[in-house]
């Protein structure tokens, strides 16, 4: 298939040509394209795979741009480099035209010489001409331009380590004949001639040197050495945490009982102490934060801190490269921190006053003890002494409004559930006190005074001058019937034998009418429901006597005797 690229721009009969030419290549009705190999292209790869981009592009059908290329690696090889110091030949006897007017070599001129540039050149006094250099051309690749490394000679290196061991050496020499010179026997001027003859980063020898190098080296060698429950590389520089010293007791081991402190497996953390009834002063072990917030470890935690956010705000504060300068800073800082709060305070005080109310005795004096002698009697009564001043509340407190004389919420009503006042018994908030007239007449309107009213009326004699009608009397059992207590038939029932009979006679009718007529039973029935007649005693009387007792088991029970 060829590219697009190759194509370039088709019109529309071509471009149509070639949808049916590919068309004919998938069927099979056409031959497949050839690439330069003569090798077929399969027509059913797509054309993103098949097109080869436009740094690639033959103007071909190929696939070779999907296809690993040959590169040839010989030009980056590393042990290839120019031979330094090759001359080709003899040097010449006399000056030639051309050549560098320094040394008389052809291969460079003046200005690239690297020969020490002479009083007289070559050129002038035919002297001293050098050979011509080895002009080499090698090809190398990118990697082995760019290496620093590359035609080092190593043999280089061992010339410099034997100079620096001769020097070392003749050094030694030097020591041992100037201690062997020394007359007197005293060991610390030995010393300090060793000290004398070591030289500045040299190596000293074994058998001379002071007390005070080797306790140097052997903080060398501690520092170098693990720590503790630590694991230190020297080559990544990466502290790792190690398991825990063996001859410790775990923590988890402490105390074994499963509601003891948190024990966090993944960190080996227990931040609570095990032991609860051990002070942490005594305990083995009294939990991660009893060592975390003792001693100085929270000025510490309060100095990285502060290094953290100094290096936040653009200051160059390293807590752990100049710890010095942190705790200076740190000093520094909380001084002045000190020095501006007094200056806002005072500055405040001169503005606003109140510096004596600022003045007040120590804690020791405020909370310790008093000569205030108080004492109560058993129902709470102060006796002897003053009592102390109760706290008093930030809202307005004892303002009485509209004339009266107590709070609002000094009283209750237990009948209604509601709060009022207690100089008046008003219910009704921000209302005029109406002092003990309010008094009696929230009495009158009460529920309990009405039942008291009744019964009264009730005890009193009918006397033959004032005789209660029928009205009154429906009136009083009407409002005893609504305010008391008692449900219809409760307690103790007084009925009235004529009216016993009428309720009874009422109710008969009312059975066999429902009987002979269902729906003139039911019509009655709704009529009597939706009226307001209220059941008397001897009605409810009436219904019980003559309701049949369905649940009774000796309802069908027939005697056979009496028959």
């Amino acid at each position: 298939m060829a590219s697009a690229s190759a194509i370039g721009k088709l019109s529309r009969e071509e471009f149509r040509r070639q949808k049916d030419l590919d068309a004919a290549r998938k069927a099979g009705t056409a031959p497949a394209a050839l690439d330069e190999e003569g090798k077929p292209i399969n027509p059913h790869i797509p054309q993103y795979i098949s097109q080869a981009p436009w740094y690639l592009d033959t103007g071909a059908p190929s696939l070779s741009h999907q296809r690993r290329q040959d590169i040839d690696d010989t030009a980056n090889k590393l042990n290839e480099w120019y031979d330094r110091g090759a001359k080709a030949g003899p040097a010449a006897k006399k000056y030639r035209k051309g050549a560098c007017e320094n040394c008389g070599a052809m291969t460079h001129k003046k200005m690239d010489c690297l020969e020490r540039p002479r009083k007289k050149g070559a050129k002038y006094t035919n002297d001293k001409i050098q050979a011509d250099e080895v002009v080499q051309e090698i090809g190398v690749g990118y990697a082995a331009k760019r290496d620093r490394w590359n035609g080092y000679d190593p043999a280089e290196h061992k010339a410099i380590y034997e100079e620096y061991a001769a020097v070392d050496a003749a050094r030694q020499k030097l020591r041992e004949e100037e201690i062997d010179n020394q007359t007197t026997t005293d060991l610390a001027v030995v010393r300090k001639v060793a000290k004398a003859g070591k030289g500045d980063g040299k190596e000293r020898d074994a058998d001379f040197g002071s007390s005070d190098e080797e306790d140097a080296d052997e903080d060398k060698y501690a520092d170098a050495a693990d720590a503790v429950g630590q694991k230190l590389d020297a080559k990544t520089r990466i502290t790792v945490r190690n398991l825990r010293i063996r001859e410790d007791t775990a923590k988890y081991l402490i105390n074994l009982d499963p509601d003891s402190a948190y024990y966090d497996p993944k960190t080996r953390s227990m931040r609570d102490a095990p032991n609860r009834n051990i002070p942490p002063e005594e305990a083995r072990f009294a939990g991660d934060n009893f060592f975390r917030y003792s001693g100085e470890a929270p000025e510490v935690q309060k100095l990285q801190l502060f290094a953290w956010q100094a290096a936040a705000r653009g200051n160059d504060v390293h807590l752990n490269a100049n710890p010095t300068q942190g705790e200076l800073l740190h000093q520094e800082f909380k001084q002045k921190k000190d020095e501006l709060k007094d200056i806002s305070k005072i500055s405040i005080l001169a503005k606003y006053g109140g510096a004596q109310y600022l003045e007040s005795a120590p804690k020791e004096l405020i909370q310790g003890q008093t000569e205030n002698y108080v004492e109560y009697s058993r129902t709470g009564q102060v006796i002897k002494g003053r009592e102390k001043a109760k706290t008093r509340s930030k809202y307005p407190e004892d303002v009485f409004v509209n004339n009266h004389t107590a709070i609002w919420g000094s009283w209750y009503d237990p009948s209604t559930a509601t709060w009022g006042y207690a100089c008046c018994h008003s219910v009704v908030h921000l209302s005029y006190c109406s002092g003990s007239a309010g008094i009696e007449a929230a009495q009158a309107s009460s529920a309990q005074h009405l039942l008291t009213s009744v019964s009264t009326i009730q005890s009193m004699p009918i006397s033959s001058n004032e005789p209660l009608t029928s009205k009154e009397d429906e009136s009083v059992s009407h409002s005893e019937q609504n305010y008391s207590k008692k449900r219809v038939g409760e307690g103790d029932v007084k009925l009235d034998k004529d009216r016993l009979t009428q309720a009874l006679l009422e109710e008969k009718k009312r059975k066999l009418g429902e009987d002979s007529n269902g729906r003139t039973g039911k019509k009655r029935r709704g009529a009597l429901e939706s009226s307001s007649h209220d059941v008397t005693e001897e009605e409810l009387e009436a219904y019980r006597m003559t309701r049949r007792m369905a649940e009774d088991p000796m309802a069908n029970y027939i005697d056979s005797q009496s028959l």
